[in-house]
Parts: C-alpha cells; structure tokens; sequence
C-alpha cells in the first residue's frame, strides 16, 4: 500500500504542528521548531513533494520579505471507526482532523467480528464516497475491550464474545489499503478530549466512561499510558463488593457488574416490581423493559431513580479517588454513554473524589463532563491513526 509519511523526526514534528495548530506561516513554523531558515526551508519543500503538505498563500506581512502559508494536504484523509456495545460510528476526517462526514447505526458487539466489522465497511465506503475521499491515508478502530495495540487484536474483551485475537489491525488494513492502529475506545475518547475538547490544554489527566462498561483513559506527558501490555486503565474490572455479583469477565464483585449500566438496570427492575418506583413500575409497563436512559429520565422527579444513579456513582467516585491520589493528575473528564446521566454523575463523583483523595492532590483539580461527548472516540482515532501516518518512525 503506498502511503505518503515523513522521512525524518523534523518532518514528523511540522506535521503534527500543522495538525493541531491549522495553517501556519513558514515564519511561524521557523520560530516554534527552531530550525535555521535554510534547514526549514528544505523540510517543508520535501513535504511539499511527497504531497504531505501544500503552499496555501501568503502570509501576513512581518516587516521585509512576505512569508507564505503552509498547510496539510488535502490527499490526506483518516477513517476513525468507534464500536460500542449497542453502536458503530465512522468518520472521514481531514488531515487537521476536522470531520467531513460521520454515520452512524445501531448493532450488537455480540454478533461477533464478521457481523460488525462488515457493517463498520459498509458505513465506512458510504461516507468515503459522501466526503470525496478515495483514498484513505489511514484507519483506526477503537473497541470497547483489552486490546494489544502491537499485535492489532482484541484480547479476551469480557463484552466481545467471539472477538478473542481476531485480527481486526490485519483484516480492515488488508480491506482498505492502508495503515490501521486497533486501540481500545476509552484510550480514542481520551485523545479526543486532548485533541479537541476540554483536556486541550492539559497534559496529564484521567477520562472516565460509564455505560455498560467502565473504563479509564490515562493520558501522561500528553500521551495515552497503556502499560506493559496495553490493559492500563481497565478499571471496570477491579474488586469492589467481595460477594458481589458475577461480571462478565468471571470474576464477581467487579466496579462493572456493581456499577454499570446493565447492574443500574438490574436494580431499577427490581424497584419497579417492588412498587418501589411509581414511574419506573409505569415505565417497565408500558415498554415491557427498561434501559438506563428511562433509569436517567425518572432520576428527574423520583428519589428512587436518583438514589439508584447516585449510589452506583459515588461507588465509582471512591474508585477514581484512589487514583486520583496515585496518579495526581491536572484534570479529570467524565463520559457517559447513557443520555441525562452526566450531571448526576458529575456531582456524586465530585464529592467522593474531593471527600476521599489527598488534599494536595485534589487542590484546583477540575472534574468535568466531556465536552466532545459522542464525537470524542472519532476524533480520538483520528488523532491516533495520525500520529502513526505522521510518525518517521
């Protein structure tokens, strides 16, 4: 597959620069890489050639000679791919990651990697064809599960059944023609939230996801903490209740099976049938289910629903507080995949964190709600693809 990437580290840094930064002036560029001028000029005259970069007019004058304006590409395009448990979205991005198309349907992870990673192609070529990109420099797949990030594959993803090592990296580079990273998606959500949203200017913090799962994005030096073998941050399936109930890992008393969105069901159901919850008992008779977004909306008015909600987050807060006490990070994001849940969530994790973490760690340590929500995990794999493609690695 021919791919366009840079040669040297130089070239690498003007790249990714130009990525987050927009079009620049060669003045500008001069000053913030500190290459002589002759040297600049040859790095991005070679960009210019290998069709990673073009001129893009003038620029503002400096005082003597005009500078000109450089900028990414237009050749470049990255696929973003985000699997969820219930839902599957693709975007085309520019090489300044700006989004030029997205779709999105629903799906079932259960159906196993044929089923999904089909519909994932299928949705992928609509949107190419809509956003004029025929070809894609390259792709990343985030999964709601372990992933091993050298190898390409999911590694026993407790909510995958029938995902175990399939060679998602190998199988969607060969489909598409071109470099593809697999990462897990809270790792995707967390760069996004670095790239463009509330953890811009921050270079160590924590993203925290609820829904069916729970996980934890590490960010360190500005970049994702994946451990030895890339389980960092797998915090849904830490002890927290000896005797609790069984997860889908196998084990029992997992932050996940206490506090996810499916135990948050499984609590809600019994108060309806109780009688406990007029409006989650009317609720379950009318559909015949329940799902967390009707747990969120009853949250509104009935102290049950509320105290559901706010119980399972505060669980989580005590959780995030013992990390927030080891890591010390600058900020932490909240994410959460069931609609109306955030604010409640937000509060109660909030004073837990605040309650229990060490002073010096917590002191001016903002917790806020994720500010690119549902675009987060494409941005995010934009933003990790690129930083492959733009690697001289």
């Amino acid at each position: 597959m021919a791919v366009l990437r840079p040669e040297n580290p130089h070239q690498s840094r003007l790249l990714r620069l130009l990525r987050d930064g927009g079009p620049r002036s060669r003045a500008e560029l001069g000053d913030v890489v500190g290459l002589s001028r002759s040297k600049l000029t040859a790095e991005l005259d070679r960009l210019i050639e290998l069709g990673l970069i073009r001129q893009a007019g003038p620029a503002a004058s400096r005082g003597g000679r005009p500078s000109s304006m450089v900028r990414i590409s237009e050749q470049i395009r990255f696929l973003a791919v985000d699997i969820g448990i219930s839902s599957l979205e693709v975007a085309i991005t520019d090489g300044e990651l700006n989004i030029l198309g997205c779709a999105r349907d629903a799906t079932d992870v259960r159906l196993g990697p044929e089923a999904v990673l089909g519909l994932a192609l299928e949705l992928a070529g609509k949107v190419q064809a809509e956003a004029g990109a025929p070809q894609l420099s390259g792709a990343c797949f985030g999964l709601p599960g372990p992933v091993s990030l050298r190898e390409g594959v999911p590694v026993s993803p407790p909510l995958m059944p029938g995902w175990h090592r399939h060679p998602v990296g190998d199988a969607m580079s060969a489909e598409l023609g071109c470099p593809v990273v697999v990462e897990n998606r809270v790792n995707t959500m967390a760069l996004g939230e670095k790239h463009a949203g509330a953890a811009r200017s921050f270079d160590d913090f924590l993203f925290l996801n609820f829904g069916s799962g729970i996980g934890c994005g590490i960010v360190l030096g500005g970049d994702v903490y994946r451990g030895v073998t890339g389980c960092a941050g797998d915090i849904g399936h830490m002890r927290v209740e000896d005797g609790g109930p069984v997860c889908a890992c196998g084990n029992t008393g997992c932050l996940e099976a206490v506090c996810g969105s499916t135990a948050l069901v499984r609590e809600a159901l019994a108060a309806a049938r109780s009688n406990r919850s007029e409006p989650l008992a009317r609720r379950l008779a009318e559909a015949g289910v329940l799902t967390a977004a009707d747990v969120a909306e009853a949250a509104t008015g009935d102290p049950v629903a509320l105290e559901l909600v706010r119980s399972k987050a505060r669980r989580i807060g005590q959780v995030l507080a013992g990390l927030v006490s080891f890591l010390n990070p600058g900020l932490v994001v909240i994410a959460g995949g069931v609609p109306g849940i955030g604010p409640t969530l937000l509060a109660e994790i909030r004073s837990a964190v605040y309650q229990r973490s060490t002073p010096l760690a917590t002191n001016n340590l903002p917790i806020v709600l994720s500010e690119l929500g549902d675009r987060a995990a494409v941005v995010g794999g934009a933003r990790a693809i690129s930083d492959l493609v733009f690697s001289a690695d």
